[in-house]
C-alpha cells in the first residue's frame, strides 16, 4: 500500500512541476504578444506617413523606368517569403499555413522559389512539394526583426541582379482576435501601375497640395525602400504575435488537462491513505480486542 502511495506522491509532484513550466511559458508568451502587437501598432503611423510620401511624389511624377523594370511578365519566377514558427507547442500554426502557401501557390503555373522562416514551416514546405530557395532563423525578439528584414531584402535584391524578373510574395498568419489567427499573402513586388493606382486613391489628408524636396526620384526611391521594409516588419511582427497566441492557448489546455489530472491523482491519493489509515485503525482495535480477550 506505502509503494501505490509513494508512486502516486510522485506523480503528484511531477504534475505540479510540470505546472508550473507551463504557468511560466503562459507568461512568457503573452508578454511576447504584448511587444509584438505593440510593434505591429507602431507600424501603422509609420506605414501611413510612407504612404502620404508615396502619394505627394506620384502626383508629381511615375518614373516609367521603375514601373517598366519592376513590370510582371509571364516568365517572372514567383519568390515567396513564408513567416513560421522555429518552435513547438504552437497547435497547427505552420499546418495552417503551410496549407494556405501550397494551395496559393499551386495557382500559380510559373517558375517558383521559396524562403522559410523558421525550420517547422521549411520541412512542412519542403513534404509538399515546393521548390525551397533557403531557410532564414525566426526572431526571438522585436530586435531581432529589423536584420531579418535586411536579410530578405538583401537575396530580393540578389535575384534583381542575376538578371531574374520576381514577383515577390509574403505568407504569414495575422491574429485577429484572442488566440484566432488566420493566414494571408500580400503581393510586393512587382511595384507597377496596379500598385500605385491603390496607393494614389487614398485621400491626401489636407488641401495644400504636396511636394518632393531635393528631386522626387531620389525620395521615391527612399519612399519604396522602406515600404518594403515596413511591409516586411509587419508581416513577422504579426506572425510572431499569432505564434506566441497559439502558444498561449496551448499553454492554457495543458494548464487544464494537468489541474483535471492533479484533482485526479489527489482524489485517488487521499482514498487510498484513508484506506490505508482505517486498515491500521482496524489492526489496532483489533489487537486490542485479542489482548482483552486474553486478560
Amino acid at each position: 500500500m506505502s509503494d501505490t502511495l509513494e508512486s502516486l506522491r510522485r506523480k503528484i509532484n511531477g504534475a505540479a512541476d510540470l505546472e508550473s513550466v507551463v504557468r511560466t511559458m503562459k507568461v512568457l508568451a503573452a508578454s511576447n504578444i504584448h511587444q509584438y502587437e505593440k510593434a505591429v501598432a507602431a507600424l501603422g503611423d509609420y506605414y501611413h506617413t510612407v504612404e502620404l510620401g508615396l502619394i505627394a511624389c506620384f502626383r508629381q511624377v511615375w518614373e516609367p523606368t521603375v514601373a517598366e523594370r519592376e513590370k510582371q511578365t509571364q516568365s517572372a519566377t514567383i519568390g515567396a517569403v513564408v513567416f513560421g514558427s522555429d518552435q513547438g507547442l504552437v497547435g497547427q500554426f505552420n499546418d495552417v499555413l503551410t496549407d494556405y502557401v501550397v494551395s496559393t501557390l499551386h495557382a500559380m503555373p510559373v517558375n517558383k522559389k521559396v524562403w522559410a522562416v523558421g525550420e517547422r514551416v521549411y520541412s512542412r514546405l519542403e513534404d509538399s512539394g515546393l521548390p525551397m530557395a533557403g531557410l532564414f532563423s525566426v526572431p526571438n525578439s522585436v530586435n531581432s526583426i529589423t536584420p531579418l528584414v535586411g536579410q530578405i531584402l538583401i537575396e530580393a535584391e540578389a535575384q534583381k541582379e542575376k538578371g531574374k524578373t520576381i514577383q515577390l510574395y509574403i505568407f504569414h498568419n495575422r491574429p485577429k482576435s484572442g488566440a484566432i489567427y488566420e493566414p494571408v499573402s500580400q503581393r510586393l513586388l512587382p511595384l507597377d501601375e496596379k500598385w500605385r493606382s491603390g496607393v494614389t486613391g487614398q485621400r491626401w489628408p489636407t488641401t495644400n497640395i504636396p511636394e518632393t524636396i531635393h528631386g522626387v526620384e531620389q525620395a521615391l526611391r527612399g519612399l519604396i525602400a522602406n515600404y518594403l521594409f515596413v511591409s516586411l516588419f509587419r508581416a513577422c511582427a504579426e506572425s510572431l504575435a499569432s505564434e506566441n497566441a497559439s502558444r498561449l492557448a496551448a499553454m492554457q489546455r495543458a494548464e487544464k488537462n494537468i489541474d483535471e489530472l492533479l484533482e485526479d491523482l489527489n482524489r485517488v491519493f487521499h482514498r487510498l491513505r484513508q484506506s490505508s489509515i482505517d486498515e491500521e485503525l482496524f489492526d489496532v482495535i483489533s489487537g486490542s480486542e485479542a489482548l482483552a480477550q486474553k486478560r
